[in-house]
């Protein structure tokens, strides 16, 4: 299996960083799509190293951009055939920048937007060693139907979501907090009056606090 890659930043104190942050982006973008969140967030994480990898495979929509599963066929069963995949590709990464950078197991968070939400989702509430916090960002849980049997820990979870989203509905991370409440994860969830399908000063706000309790 290919390894994923992607550019990389930080820790803005130097030195041998202390956390790691995987920063996963959405359908047809890449790696350098979300790195500039690193020196925002870097504030609040000043001695975590970040990185954003780019998704597997090249974007069926467009000739540039990656994805991290082809959402021609939007069925359910579909998509949960996609994220499976992905899922190996990203725990791979994360292990891998673990050894790297010669942290401990526990020592990282995911993020992600949109196609990357629902990759951290689905991977960070199934991996062996539970991450210190997963945010997702106008994303959804795919798979709910496996998660009580699937979920290995209960890691902390930020859900934003832009109300205003006409690419992924808002409705998409209720039906997320519920289904995360059902089976006792600990979630915090912000819908975003007005937002479309990005990330705003609230969600950028809301991350940074998020990371600083998951590494407290």
């Amino acid at each position: 299996m290919e390894q994923l890659d992607g550019p990389r930043w930080g820790p803005a104190a130097g030195g041998a960083p202390k956390q790691l942050v995987v920063l996963c982006h959405g359908l047809g973008a890449d790696g350098y799509d979300l790195i500039d969140l690193a020196p925002t967030w870097a504030h609040a994480l000043p001695n975590a190293a970040f990185a954003s990898p780019s998704a597997p495979d090249p974007c069926d929509l467009g000739p540039t951009g990656r994805q991290w599963w082809s959402v021609g066929d939007r069925a359910p069963s579909v998509m949960e055939v996609g994220v499976r995949r992905a899922a190996t590709f990203l725990n791979a990464f994360i292990d891998a920048e673990l050894t790297r950078l010669r942290l401990a197991d526990d020592a990282y968070a995911l993020m992600g937007f949109s196609q990357g939400a629902m990759t951290v989702l689905f991977t960070g509430l199934r991996r062996a060693t539970a991450p210190r916090a997963i945010l997702a960002f106008s994303g959804a849980l795919l798979a709910p139907d496996s998660l009580a049997v699937e979920l290995t820990h209960r890691p902390p979870v930020l859900l934003v979501h832009g109300e205003a989203d006409d690419v992924v509905p808002a409705q998409r991370s209720h039906d997320a907090e519920a289904a995360l409440r059902a089976a006792r994860v600990p979630v915090e969830a912000t819908y975003v009056p007005r937002l479309g399908h990005g990330i705003d000063d609230t969600g950028l706000a809301m991350g940074a606090l998020a990371l600083q309790r998951g590494f407290a």
